[in-house]
């Protein structure tokens, strides 16, 4: 497929619309992404034509279900290059991966006085998990901090680390700064000090090429939602080793091998994991959305982004009153714009940009603790994605150039 964000966008059908009078313009991919109509015609074919239940019928329709659900895991495999499809398992999402891990490697890794490393950048969902896990086993929660320019300080990192760290569970990518952290160098030193690496990669997968042996990381976890497929359908990738060591969190049907009355033993990888029936349809619907992002080439995806911040990032630096969040080198960020305009609140600010067509989020972008940091409760942001393009980007200044002087002078 050769590359034009403007025939791209007319795979999804949802981008041709009005809303408020205005042609939509949408820059809310960091918490979701749009769908191509090959993988809305594909879940909806599954429906239509394959659906049963997967691995337990030897019916024709449920060899068809099964068959096309291990077929998206091949995918998935091969999209971030994992040594093999036992090594990725189906979850509803990061939040779920990242949870599995906490609860699951974390409790039988993590003893009383042991420490767990995050950052201070990270999603809730990269927080909560491990607040909770070092409550549980009396462990101690430790912060790496963020430069002034908003990059993870790896001098924080290097200090932090100890013969007590057992974890360290950092975004591939900010989902507010949008800086692209070094990953490969950071397994390093994390497996210098004998501790796992567990990656947040929601905000990478989407954006760039992701091989997980390369970058040498203990688990990953992303979501299908954000790189185009459907909601409440995600991955964990761990080495498997690990996950061997492993309990599984959920138990019940699917993953079992043999149940007695008082004991029971489970499937072998990856099916131990994945208790009672999974979401074929979001799983076959991701496979159909890495084919779609295959075909246009993930380099292709990354290189338009860079393109699209090159082309706005000037206009936005000559609005006076607006401040941008995370590195000023566009090399060092993907397309999250996360901002302030002025002393304007950013819902204020996100409600009249609706106004003018132009869908972004405004809030604490479940980031709290970075908010903090960065001496904001809130935020505005932008986030651009491969159906975005230059006309999107220019209604995206001028909606912030209007909403601007509605605040000051009343008028838009």
């Amino acid at each position: 497929m050769s590359f034009s964000a403007d025939k791209i966008k007319a795979d999804f059908m949802i981008l041709n619309q009005l809303v408020n009078e205005e042609p939509l313009v949408y820059l809310d991919n960091a918490a979701t992404s749009q769908k191509p109509t090959t993988v809305l015609a594909t879940v909806e074919q599954y429906y239509r034509r394959n659906n049963a239940n997967v691995h337990r019928g030897v019916h024709t329709l449920a060899e068809r279900a099964t068959a096309q659900y291990e077929a998206a895991r091949q995918k998935v495999q091969h999209f971030i290059h994992a040594k093999e499809s036992a090594e990725v398992l189906f979850t509803r999402g990061t939040t779920t991966s990242l949870n599995w891990v906490a609860k699951s490697y974390g409790e039988a890794s993590v003893h009383q006085g042991d420490e767990i490393l995050i950052s201070v950048m990270e999603h809730h969902s990269n927080i909560v998990p491990w607040q909770q896990l070092a409550k549980r086993q009396q462990a101690v929660l430790k912060y790496i901090d963020i430069t002034p320019e908003g990059l993870l300080d790896m001098n924080s990192l290097r200090s932090q680390l100890t013969s007590k760290t057992k974890i360290v569970s950092l975004a591939h990518v900010s989902n507010v700064l949008g800086v692209v952290n070094p990953i490969q160098e950071i397994a390093h030193l994390v497996h210098e000090a004998g501790a796992v690496l567990v990656v947040d990669g929601a905000q990478a997968v989407p954006h760039q090429k992701v091989d997980v042996q390369e970058l040498d990381v203990d688990f990953y976890a992303f979501s299908g939602h954000k790189m185009l497929g459907p909601t409440g359908i995600g991955v964990l990738y761990g080495k498997r080793h690990l996950l061997e060591q492993m309990e599984p969190v959920e138990f019940g049907g699917e993953m079992i091998d043999i149940v007695t009355e008082q004991e029971s033993t489970w499937k072998e990888l990856p099916w131990k994991f994945e208790a009672g029936t999974p979401n074929i349809a979001g799983a076959i619907g991701l496979g159909a959305a890495i084919d779609y992002m295959e075909a246009i080439g993930v380099d292709n995806i990354q290189q338009h982004e860079q393109e699209l911040m090159q082309y706005l990032w000037p206009k936005l630096t000559a609005i006076p009153g607006l401040t941008i969040y995370g590195p000023a080198k566009l090399e060092q960020r993907t397309g999250i714009i996360t901002f302030n305009l002025e002393d304007i609140h950013p819902h204020d600010v996100a409600t009249a940009m609706d106004m003018e067509g132009v869908a972004i989020r405004a809030g604490n972008h479940c980031t709290q603790p970075l908010m903090t940091r960065l001496g904001c409760g809130s935020s505005a942001r932008a986030s651009f994605y491969v159906y975005n393009t230059t006309a999107d980007a220019d209604k995206f200044v001028e909606a912030l150039i209007a909403t601007k002087e509605f605040f000051s002078y009343g008028t838009i």
